[in-house]
C-alpha cells in the first residue's frame, strides 16, 4: 500500500488538476491488477474445453446415453445422436439450417463435417440422415444427404444436397456424390463423380453391420475412460495427489 501511494503521489504532481482523476483511476487498476494472485484451484488453459453442446433458439442436440461423443467434438442445433451411436474427436454437426441424425449403432469418424440447408433443390428432404449400423470414414463432409441403414461412407468423401446412398452400399475412399445422386443398393461406388463399380457379394453386405459393430465396441471403451463433462476431474486428481498415486 505504501508504494501505492507513493506512485499515486509522483503520477498526481505531473498531471493536469482536470486529469488527476483518471490518470489515478487508471494508477489504482494497474496496480491492483499486479497485487492479484491466481488462486491455486483456478482452472487451467489445459482444462479449457470448447463447448460440445451448442443450443441454437430453441433446439438443443440431444445424445443418447449410451452414445459416445468425443470431447472436442461441437454439435449445433438440431442434432440428435441416437443410442449406440459415436461421434469422434474432431467432427462438426452443425444443425442451425435443418435436422441432423445419427441413427442406432453408427458412427461418425474422425474430423467429419455434417451440415443441412434450408431445403434442397432436387426437391429432396434437406436434413441430413445417417440412419442404423452406418461408418462415416474420417474426414468426410455430408450436407443434406441420406444414408440409408448399414451402408459404408469411406474416408475423404463428399456427399452433396439430395443425394441418397441406398442401403447395403459401399462408396469407396475420396468419391464425391453430386447433388441428387442415387447409389442404389448393394453397389460400390467409387471416383470423382463417384461412378458405378460393381455390384457386391453377399458376403460383403454381411460385413457391413459388423463393422459398425466393432466400432460401437471400441466407443465403449473410450466411454468409459471419460468422466462426465464437468470439472469434477480436477477433484480427481487432487485426491489421487493426496495418495500419492501419480497423474
Amino acid at each position: 500500500m505504501a508504494a501505492l501511494a507513493r506512485v499515486s503521489r509522483q503520477a498526481l504532481s505531473s498531471v493536469a488538476p482536470s486529469s488527476q482523476a483518471t490518470f489515478l483511476h487508471r494508477a489504482l487498476a494497474t496496480e491492483a491488477a499486479r497485487a492479484i494472485t491466481p488462486s491455486s484451484d483456478r482452472v487451467k488453459w489445459d482444462y479449457r474445453g470448447q463447448r460440445k453442446i451448442i443450443p441454437l433458439g430453441q433446439w438443443l442436440p440431444k445424445i443418447a446415453v449410451d452414445a459416445f461423443v468425443a470431447p472436442n467434438v461441437v454439435l449445433a442445433g438440431q442434432v440428435t445422436v441416437n443410442d449406440g451411436a459415436s461421434v469422434w474427436p474432431g467432427s462438426v454437426l452443425r444443425g442451425d439450417l435443418n435436422k441432423i441424425t445419427v441413427g442406432f449403432c453408427s458412427n461418425v469418424q474422425e474430423r467429419c463435417v455434417l451440415h443441412a440447408a434450408w431445403s434442397s433443390p432436387t426437391g429432396l428432404p434437406a436434413d441430413t440422415s445417417i440412419e442404423r449400423f452406418v461408418t462415416i470414414g474420417a474426414y468426410s463432409l455430408l450436407r443434406s444427404c441420406t444414408v440409408e441403414p448399414e451402408c459404408i461412407i469411406g474416408q475423404h468423401s463428399i456427399l452433396m444436397e439430395g443425394s441418397l446412398v441406398e442401403t447395403h452400399s459401399i462408396l469407396e475412399a475420396g468419391s464425391v456424390v453430386p447433388p441428387g445422386r442415387r447409389i442404389p443398393t448393394g453397389e460400390l461406388w467409387a471416383g470423382n463423380p463417384a461412378r458405378f463399380v460393381r455390384t457386391l457379394t453377399h458376403e460383403e453386405t454381411l460385413e457391413i453391420p459388423k463393422l459398425a459393430v466393432a466400432i460401437n465396441d471400441l466407443s465403449k471403451e473410450y466411454f468409459q475412460e471419460y468422466l462426465p463433462y464437468s470439472t469434477v476431474y480436477l477433484e480427481v486428481e487432487k485426491f489421487k495427489k493426496s495418495l500419492g498415486i501419480s497423474i
